[in-house]
């Protein structure tokens, strides 16, 4: 089946928010993203190279089209279209308080760029981190810059939409972490196991609201420290420094 003018119009559409949420669907290019997806995701189309389709056989979805490159180049919202793009169903996660009330999550407080939250959702999967509560102001999980940059992580981490301050107050009990200028140096506050990591907007951190309940006040200490540096780290780089601290603090002990 060719790929329709219709349907690069529609593949096109996929990078508005308002009709990803009417459809619920997003898109996903690339092997390897498109392979990390598939099983994980109904698949309701997907557009491939005869090359790629001979690699996969055992493909599952509504339905299939065989293209050529350069069909793919008009229909691909990357810069260098991939062998294969594909449209999946968006998911439908249900909010688990009981295990985030015993591990550790990330909350996010209004992240605006769609490449940082997909970097982080790929983080929270490198560090085993199963659920990342977003609150309504955060980019959409499904914008296609944010679904390329998980790298396939989005299959296995859970993403929810939530105000912050009504998440907080339903976790009762457990220590709610955020990175702040005036706070603790990381590497000499004891952490927990289990907890929540509030990580604040690009430009204005965590907000008030959201600050008057975070619980551990965190710094992310610069070296040497009196030595003039930049006034802060991206968001994205600042969360894996501080997941990577608590996985650390797990870990040695054992070792020990």
């Amino acid at each position: 089946m060719p790929l329709s003018k219709n349907k690069i119009k529609y593949i096109h559409s996929l990078e508005q928010k308002k009709t990803r949420k009417e459809e619920r669907n997003f898109l996903a290019e690339g092997p390897k993203l498109v392979d990390d997806l598939l099983g994980h995701f109904p698949c309701h189309y997907l557009a491939a190279t005869n090359e790629w389709l001979n690699e996969h056989s055992s493909i599952i979805a509504d339905e299939i089209a065989v293209v050529t490159t350069e069909e793919l180049s008009r229909a691909s919202l990357l810069k260098t279209p991939q062998q294969v793009l594909a449209i999946f169903e968006q998911a439908k996660h249900n909010i688990e308080l009981e295990k985030a009330q015993r591990s550790l999550s990330l909350a996010l407080d209004d992240i605006q760029d769609p490449g940082n939250l997909g970097t982080i959702i790929r983080l929270a999967d490198w560090f085993g981190i199963e659920q990342i509560f977003c609150s309504p102001g955060t980019v959409d999980v499904y914008n296609p810059k944010t679904i390329q940059a998980t790298m396939g992580a989005i299959a296995r981490v859970k993403v929810h939409y939530i105000p912050l301050p009504d998440l907080i107050a339903s976790l009762r009990g457990i220590p709610v972490y955020g990175t702040f200028l005036d706070g603790e140096d990381l590497y000499q506050k004891p952490l927990s196991e289990a907890g929540l990591i509030v990580m604040g907007n690009e430009g204005n951190g965590i907000s008030k609201e959201v600050e008057n309940l975070v619980s551990h006040h965190l710094y992310i200490p610069n070296y040497p420290q009196k030595r003039q540096t930049s006034e802060s780290l991206n968001v994205a780089i600042a969360t894996a420094v501080v997941c990577a601290e608590f996985r650390r603090q797990m870990i040695i002990p054992k070792q020990l």
